[in-house]
């Protein structure tokens, strides 16, 4: 593939998708954090819902010991949830996965502390085996989460943790700067409308540095983020629309064509390599002259 093309790759994020999310908070262990954990189950529920447009059937939140969502955040129901959500996730759908919570454990082994017997690195794992297809953001939020980038990577998987350790165990600022960026405006650069999973890491991170700064602390916590180039082109969002009848068009027909990149994606792996890159780029840049046609017509971009 040119360098043209990875460019156009790795910066447009495409819209064809549809978004499911799976939001689990752990084990609070203290009034003030659950009052942290309940904020941010809230906030970003209420995002999924309002600005993303994902349908109730497409999003399960789990908490300790919440009724007004779907259950508590025991391994048992996150297993369920995961099944449950491999029967709705179409190939080329985004699949959002937000732990929250305390962290433990070393590599394989480690865990976001849940209410009975946690579930491990390993079996988070399982769980997206079967999500192959799909493009998966896991964000692990929780203290001493570094470890499961190793067990989690995947092509065409963005894993996200609040530490680059299990040793980074200290009272972590990344979750309330990470649901900032996914529940407002604040972190897209762009102003396109819609939030790439990069820009959100990148804002989540910046603030966190900004914080430690102002407090004259050591920075003790250094977010992971495993895939930077599929964080640039997964985004949150509604589609882009116009009430011209030129620009509704041209909208329709790149939107036609994101729906062909991701079938293309699908397909990947039992394709000939040249043949997808040939295919790819052609796609790509169809998607190129619609997005320029569409600025000239005055349209979003």
């Amino acid at each position: 593939m040119s360098a043209t093309m990875f460019s156009l790759l790795a910066a447009s994020p495409l819209s064809a998708q549809r978004t499911h999310a799976l939001v689990v908070a752990g084990l609070s262990g203290d009034p003030a954090f659950k009052t942290r954990f309940g904020a941010a189950v809230s906030a970003t529920e209420t995002t999924a819902r309002t600005q993303w447009g994902v349908p109730d059937s497409s999003l399960v939140v789990l908490t300790e010991d919440s009724l007004a969502y779907n259950g508590r955040s025991t391994r048992e129901n996150i297993g369920k949830a995961f099944l449950s959500l491999s029967r709705r996730v179409s190939a080329g759908d985004v699949l959002l996965v937000l732990l929250i919570g305390h962290g433990s454990g070393e590599g394989a082994g480690s865990k976001v502390n849940l209410p009975g017997p946690d579930a491990t690195a390993t079996e988070y794992a399982a769980w997206l085996a079967p999500f192959g297809e799909q493009q998966v953001v896991f964000v692990n939020a929780a203290t001493g989460s570094g470890d499961f980038v190793p067990v989690l990577s995947a092509p065409g998987r963005v894993v996200i943790t609040a530490t680059r350790s299990a040793v980074e165990k200290n009272d972590a600022e990344f979750l309330q700067h990470f649901t900032r960026a996914l529940t407002s405006d604040d972190a897209d650069v762009d102003k396109d409308g819609r939030l790439s999973v990069l820009e959100a890491f990148r804002f989540a991170r910046t603030e966190v540095a900004k914080s430690y700064t102002a407090s004259n602390r050591m920075l003790t916590e250094h977010a992971v983020l495993s895939d930077s180039v599929v964080a640039a082109r997964i985004a949150f969002g509604k589609r882009a629309s116009s009430s011209d009848p030129r620009v509704a068009a041209l909208l329709a027909e790149r939107l036609v064509l994101e729906s062909e990149v991701a079938a293309l994606r699908a397909r990947k792996a039992s394709m000939p390599a040249a043949d997808y890159e040939t295919e790819l780029e052609r796609l790509l840049l169809l998607i190129a002259e619609k997005t320029a046609a569409i600025k000239a017509a005055g349209g979003a971009r």
